[in-house]
């Protein structure tokens, strides 16, 4: 039940004069964002201090979901946005439990008529799948576990497509993606899959799969190593974009592309100084091991553009720069394209899921320069300036056909336990994105 510090004391008078006891044993004001639950004769009733207006958040309601004990729960008549109240609730009952002998509590919401299950339902099975692949340890997901992730989802839904593997990489002309995968024990691999009518418009979904960053011979130190399970998070992310594109069947004819590698050190691993030719044809001189993810991108980006797509999306967990200026919860995005931005930034306030655009510079594209390539893969004026940017201008060097290209800058993690958001792997943007393509392509019909 949602309560504000002046409608508190009638709401107390109607539960009883013990409530109002506990309500005063506790100190509750109904100050927003604090709750409490009042044990009554048929069950309790948890009451959520909210602000005049309504909820300070649109997912607050998953704040109380840690603290909530085991149970089944209803909303109140009159909550406010019964539909994003469940989502946080159920956002934040989320737990990766693969590994962990004991589960955790149970608590349920039941939830009225209004609110479209079916669509919540879609939702949250996309969500599921980016945090748990992101959550699973390099040890079990390796570039075959991750390109078979792909696989295993297009099939479910009748989509088609192929995985290239190691030499072949070479053979179809996918020279970075084997480059950079190629010192690792496990094959290099490049998923290509499609689902959906030919003839409909197509969206294309490009999403890192680097399933383990050591920084290769460029070697990271082991603070900055701990997490690096994450950096496929761009992968996980479209697949879970995927998930929900074609659990809803839009009239789009998607394609996934993720080129899935492992960034290790072996005496094969590729070297700071080498040039690399790319499937673009550019040729890119490699000043630092460490920013493996834009190469395989840039492969992979080039595959897609061929077939010059009406919207073409990547989304990488690519560069620390964005985390510096944006921190963990804010992902910046990339594009020229303004019609997209703004539907972009209006459809991420509206689903809660928040993005912010930066500028592709173009004066900043001097920085990677190279004297003895077409291009170098980093920012070479000597300043770690703006690297958020290059690596984005880095990758549009990749796409001239798209309609239409947005670069996300992921962080795909969630440092600290927030509402809808448990520490862990993160779905950062595809809730947005989900909805600006069902409204996008459902008003094409």
């Amino acid at each position: 039940m949602a309560v504000t510090e002046a409608a508190l004391p009638e709401i107390l008078t109607g539960l009883g004069e013990a409530a109002r006891n506990w309500a005063a044993l506790n100190d509750f004001s109904g100050k927003a964002s604090t709750f409490l639950v009042v044990p009554g004769e048929e069950g309790a009733a948890v009451l959520f201090g909210v602000e005049d207006s309504g909820l300070p958040h649109p997912l607050a309601l998953g704040g109380l979901v840690a603290a909530l004990p085991a149970g089944d729960y209803h909303l109140a008549d009159g909550f406010p946005d019964p539909e994003q109240a469940a989502l946080g609730f159920a956002l934040s009952c989320y737990a990766f439990e693969t590994y962990r002998k004991n589960g955790g509590k149970t608590r349920r919401l039941a939830l009225e008529d209004e609110v479209d299950l079916d669509r919540l339902g879609v939702i949250l099975d996309g969500v599921q799948l980016a945090r748990d692949l992101i959550n699973t340890p390099a040890n079990d997901l390796g570039p075959g576990e991750l390109s078979q992730a792909a696989s295993t989802l297009f099939k479910k839904h009748g989509g088609t497509g192929r995985i290239v593997i190691g030499e072949d990489l070479l053979e179809l002309n996918f020279p970075m993606v084997h480059a950079v995968g190629r010192a690792s024990s496990r094959a290099p691999r490049l998923a290509d899959f499609c689902w959906g009518a030919e003839d409909a418009p197509k969206v294309t979904l490009v999403g890192k799969g680097v399933i383990f960053d050591t920084g290769g011979l460029n070697l990271k130190p082991g603070s900055s190593m701990a997490l690096m399970k994450k950096d496929m998070g761009g992968a996980a992310n479209v697949l879970g974009l995927a998930s929900m594109i074609m659990a809803s069947n839009l009239p789009v004819r998607l394609r996934v592309i993720i080129p899935c590698v492992e960034n290790a050190v072996s005496g094969d691993a590729f070297r700071p100084g080498d040039i690399l030719p790319s499937r673009k044809g550019l040729t890119v001189e490699i000043g630092n091991t460490d920013a493996e993810g834009r190469l395989v991108l840039a492969d992979a980006l080039a595959l897609a553009d061929e077939e010059s797509p009406e919207l073409l999306i990547d989304m990488a967990t690519l560069t620390g720069a964005a985390r510096v200026a944006l921190g963990p919860d804010l992902p910046p995005f990339y594009t020229d394209d303004e019609a997209l931005a703004d539907d972009i930034e209006v459809m991420a306030e509206a689903t809660a899921d928040p993005l912010w655009r930066l500028p592709l510079w173009q004066p900043y594209m001097k920085y990677l320069d190279s004297k003895i390539a077409d291009i170098n893969h980093i920012n070479t004026s000597g300043a770690g300036f703006a690297g958020s940017i290059t690596a984005a201008l880095f990758l549009s060097r990749f796409v001239d056909n798209a309609e239409s290209w947005v670069h996300f800058d992921i962080f795909g993690w969630t440092p600290m336990e927030k509402p809808g958001k448990p520490m862990g792997g993160e779905a950062q943007g595809i809730r947005c994105l989900f909805d600006l393509i069902a409204e996008r392509y459902a008003a094409a019909q």
